[in-house]
C-alpha cells in the first residue's frame, strides 16, 4: 500500500515557501510516497511549483474563522484517502481540526493552543535546537529525539512558457540587468522600509545602466506608486511597475529574471530566494535568525537598536527609527557586488 502524509501547511506565502524545507525532507525520507497538502487560496498555487507534492488540497476558510463546520466536512471527504500521518505545521487549535475529522491515525505537531485530544503525537518544542522555522517545520518530520540532518532550501520551478508569455505582456526586455524590489510586507506597516528609500535606491541602481521592476499585490499600488512619483522623472523609463498586475505564480516566474533583488521581509523574499535571485533583505520589526531567506547569496541590512526586533505590526514607540535611520546608501556596494551578475540577459 502507497504510504500517504497529508500537511496542513500554513497561511502566509513566505511560510508555504519555507515549508518546502519539510517536503523535500519528506520526500528524500519517503520516496514513494503520496504527500498532499492543504492550503488557503493565498498560497496553494505554490503547491504547483514544488514537485515534492502530490496534490494540493484548497481549504478557504478566513484566516481568524473557525470554521469548525467547513473543516468538519473537508475532513470527512478525506477519510477515504487513508492517509497514515498527518503533520500540522500552524500552532493552533482550529489547524488541526481537519486531520482528527479526516481519523488520520497519526497526528504530528508541536504542542500548541489546547489541543491535546486533537493531537496525538505531540512534540515539544527545543528553540535553542531549531531556532529558525524551517528547522521546527523539518522537525515534524523526524522521528522524536531524531537529530536534525542538513537541510535543502526552497527551491520553486519555473514555467518558462508562462515567463515568456509575460515578457511579451508588459514589454519586458533585457536591454538593462534587473533588479527586482518588493517594497510591500502584508504583516503590518513595521516591516515596510520608507517609500522614499526604495525611490533613492531605485534612481540608484538606474543611474548606474540597471533596470528596476517593482513586486507586490493590488495592497501594494499606493506603496509603488509613491515611490514612483519620489523618483526622477527620467529614471522612470526604466522602471517597471508590477504591482497589482501579476499573480503570484507569475510573480514567481518574473522574479527568477532577476538577479538581485530588494525586499522588506516578506513572503515575495522568500519566493525571489526560492528562485535563485541573490537578495538583500531590509529587516526592521523582525529578526533575521527566525526567517531569513534561505538562499547562500544573501545580504541582510539592519539596524542595532534597543527596541528592535519588537515583531509587532506597527512601531509601538511611532518612530520607525530602524527602518527610517537605515539609509539607501548602504545598498549601494550590494547593487556594485552583482551589477555585472544579474541576470537579464540570460533571458532575451
Amino acid at each position: 500500500m502507497t504510504d500517504r502524509i497529508l500537511v496542513v501547511s500554513p497561511s502566509w506565502v513566505g511560510d508555504m515557501v519555507m515549508a518546502q524545507t519539510l517536503y523535500k525532507l519528506l520526500r528524500r525520507r519517503h520516496r514513494d510516497a503520496e504527500i498532499d497538502v492543504i492550503a488557503p487560496p493565498a498560497s496553494l498555487s505554490l503547491v504547483t511549483r514544488m514537485t515534492e507534492i502530490n496534490r494540493g488540497i484548497l481549504f478557504d476558510v478566513a484566516h481568524a474563522e473557525l470554521g469548525i463546520g467547513k473543516r468538519r466536512r473537508l475532513g470527512e471527504s478525506l477519510r477515504k484517502e487513508s492517509y497514515r500521518q498527518a503533520i500540522i505545521l500552524p500552532n493552533s487549535l482550529k489547524s488541526a481540526l481537519v486531520p482528527y475529522f479526516a481519523d488520520i491515525p497519526v497526528r504530528t505537531a508541536f504542542r500548541g493552543e489546547y489541543r491535546y485530544l486533537l493531537v496525538n503525537d505531540m512534540r515539544m518544542l527545543d528553540k535553542k535546537a531549531q531556532p529558525r522555522m524551517i528547522d521546527r517545520f523539518a522537525a515534524l518530520g523526524l522521528d522524536r529525539e531524531e537529530i536534525l540532518p542538513a537541510l535543502d532550501y526552497p527551491s520553486l520551478e519555473i514555467n518558462e512558457h508562462n515567463r515568456e508569455r509575460l515578457q511579451n505582456q508588459f514589454g519586458l526586455t533585457a536591454a538593462r540587468p534587473v533588479m527586482g524590489i518588493c517594497p510591500g510586507a502584508e504583516f503590518g506597516d513595521a516591516k515596510k522600509w520608507p517609500e522614499h528609500h526604495y525611490a533613492k535606491l531605485a534612481d540608484a541602481a538606474i543611474e548606474r545602466g540597471m533596470q528596476v521592476w517593482i513586486f507586490g499585490g493590488p495592497k501594494d499600488q499606493t506603496t509603488t506608486q509613491q515611490i514612483k512619483a519620489l523618483m526622477t522623472l527620467v529614471n522612470l523609463e526604466h522602471c517597471v511597475d508590477l504591482s497589482g498586475r501579476t499573480s503570484l505564480l507569475d510573480a514567481v516566474d518574473l522574479l527568477s529574471l532577476c538577479g538581485l533583488v530588494v525586499s522588506n521581509d516578506s513572503g515575495l523574499m522568500h519566493v525571489a530566494a526560492a528562485v535563485g535571485c541573490a537578495t538583500a533583505v531590509i529587516y526592521g520589526s523582525t529578526s533575521s535568525d527566525f526567517t531569513p531567506p534561505l538562499t547562500d547569496r544573501l545580504d541582510i541590512l539592519s539596524i542595532d537598536l534597543s527596541c528592535s526586533p519588537c515583531f509587532k505590526r506597527t512601531c509601538r514607540l511611532g518612530h520607525k527609527n530602524c527602518l527610517n535611520q537605515l539609509m539607501p546608501d548602504r545598498l549601494i556596494p550590494i547593487i556594485e557586488k552583482y551589477r555585472n551578475g544579474l541576470r537579464a540577459d540570460e533571458s532575451s
